[in-house]
């Protein structure tokens, strides 16, 4: 099948959010455009990556109100890198 055509899974875009914030990504509209998602696709995996410990949210006063960031945990960490050595060993391009 063509790359171009073949939809990611919920697991390759789990990983891609989580690189994005590993890499630098703190802001949950640059973690949308970095993992190339749409908005409500976005909101769905940050509640299921912060539910399951992988990343953390947190909210930052900003004047009257508040702005949300994403930091990556420990454990979304041990979850990149176990994937990144999988794919190493599998040789998946």
């Amino acid at each position: 099948m063509d790359n171009e055509n073949k939809r990611r899974s919920k697991l390759e875009i789990m990983l891609t959010v989580l690189s994005a914030v590993r890499d630098g990504e703190h802001k949950p509209t640059k973690i949308m455009y970095a993992a190339n998602m749409s908005w409500n696709l976005t909101q769905r995996v940050f509640t299921d990556l912060v539910d399951q410990g992988l990343l953390d949210m947190r909210e930052v006063p900003r004047g009257n109100r508040s702005i949300r960031r994403y930091e990556i945990t420990e454990k979304g960490l041990n979850v990149l890198a176990y994937f990144n050595e999988a794919n190493a060993l599998l040789n998946i391009t």
